[in-house]
């Protein structure tokens, strides 16, 4: 998902999954129907169908955009999988075949800077944006899912405007900013923008949006568990559809949920926040107030006392997770759960509330169980189950959807993260 394989070979991707060239070939034909370099290829055309039908890019431009070698393979694909050309799928889309737009862009509406000129944020680096319908299976409980990234937003990193989430990414060969609103009533996708400094980031920052909101997720699958225990019945049936809010980047949220341990959403964001100014790389938002880059492991190891302001047993943590993560342990949704979690627990420091929230959030388990969370133990009494051990014991009707249920119990609760804010009070 993250185009892997427009930057290196086969062998490369089997070597990071853990698997033969040949096993990894036999896998996904089995599994999906298609080798790796067939799910490269029709990954492509879609990314070049996204840019022909939502931007006015020359298509010059979207060929190198989508990785296509040449003009004539990238025309050869969309004749054999869309049976139109370039330029017929750009015309169905009431766009014009050439297009050259270098007005500088309104909030939420957002124009093109191609590749080579000026940008319209001053110079520097130039941007292009990318107009984006994330489609959804319905039905999508919303508010709880922005909510929660509105109020864990770390300032510099992420923002909410009062209508719309905007957060920074790092990207394979770029950087970029996402920006998206919660749907409208009967809506199937989210609406939003992409900003980014390479084209060719479209498919990594649409999964990674895609991620970060759930939008894969089946509700009818997981909320039909859920239905089945009389407990969680009705706050199931009130708000179908909840989605586990995850992260873009898992070893940012494995960072950040460390430097949250055992304090207050507030609390750990406004640490988190200060060691984002410190230590994250400076970015020029064209048309927001975000300003930085998470800070990556490398930048966490180098830092001195001073800049992690913090308890000893909590620097050290976080100085032993950076060092892993900077060593290549895997934390994404691609990673084997169970070694994941043997991993962080040799980490002094990190304990089971942090584990199983790497693992719900990053690591996409959607039975990871947060059993010791002082939300969910709170919601589990109100709802009489008097015990943890009546908890873990009455959890086992909910697999593999333990995480979703998480989720329904947290929003018993009065908590910030269980709805959006009211308009007059956007967090700063």
């Amino acid at each position: 998902h993250d185009g892997l394989l427009d930057r290196a070979d086969v062998p490369t991707l089997a070597a990071t999954v853990g698997y033969s060239p040949r096993h990894l070939e036999r896998l996904m034909r089995e599994e999906v129907g298609a080798g790796p370099l067939g799910l490269a290829r029709a990954q492509r055309a879609q990314t070049a169908r996204t840019l022909i039908e939502r931007t006015d890019l020359p298509f010059s431009e979207v060929t190198w955009a989508a990785g296509f070698g040449s003009i004539r393979t990238f025309n050869e694909t969309i004749q054999e999988v869309y049976a139109a050309t370039p330029r017929e799928l750009r015309t169905r889309a009431g766009r014009s075949a050439k297009g050259d737009f270098t007005t500088p862009p309104h909030r939420g509406e957002v124009t093109l800077s191609l590749r080579g000129r000026e940008s319209w944020d001053g110079g520097g680096a130039g941007w292009a944006g990318v107009p984006v319908r994330l489609p959804f299976r319905p039905p999508l409980e919303a508010g709880q899912l922005f909510g929660h990234l509105v109020a864990t937003a770390v300032p510099g990193v992420e923002e909410w405007t009062g209508s719309t989430y905007r957060r920074t990414l790092r990207l394979p060969r770029g950087h970029g900013i996402l920006e998206v609103a919660p749907p409208r009533a009967g809506e199937r996708h989210i609406a939003g923008s992409l900003l980014l400094t390479d084209l060719r980031d479209l498919t990594a920052a649409v999964h990674r949006t895609r991620w970060l909101l759930d939008l894969d997720a089946d509700p009818v699958a997981t909320d039909s568990v859920l239905l089945a225990d009389p407990l969680l019945e009705d706050a199931v049936r009130r708000h179908p559809g909840r989605r586990v809010p995850r992260t873009v980047d898992p070893t940012e949220m494995a960072l950040r949920l460390v430097l949250g341990q055992q304090v207050s959403t507030r609390h750990a964001r406004d640490l988190t926040g200060r060691m984002v100014a410190r230590l994250g790389e400076p970015i020029r938002d064209p048309v927001g107030g975000l300003s930085r880059l998470f800070p990556e492991p490398s930048a966490w190891l180098t830092a001195d006392d001073a800049d992690l302001a913090m308890p000893g047993a909590r620097r050290q943590a976080i100085r032993t997770l950076a060092a892993a993560l900077d060593d290549g342990l895997d934390l994404g949704p691609g990673a084997d759960w169970a070694t994941a979690r043997e991993s962080l627990a040799l980490i002094p420091g990190v304990g089971p509330w942090t584990i199983e929230s790497i693992a719900m959030r990053a690591l996409g388990d959607p039975d990871a169980f947060l059993s010791g969370d002082l939300g969910v133990r709170t919601a589990a009494r109100a709802l009489g189950l008097t015990s943890d051990r009546h908890l873990l014991d009455h959890a086992e009707a909910w697999r593999p959807w333990r995480a979703y249920a998480v989720q329904h119990l947290w929003a018993l609760g009065r908590h910030p993260i269980n709805h959006l804010p009211a308009p007059d009070r956007v967090p700063a």
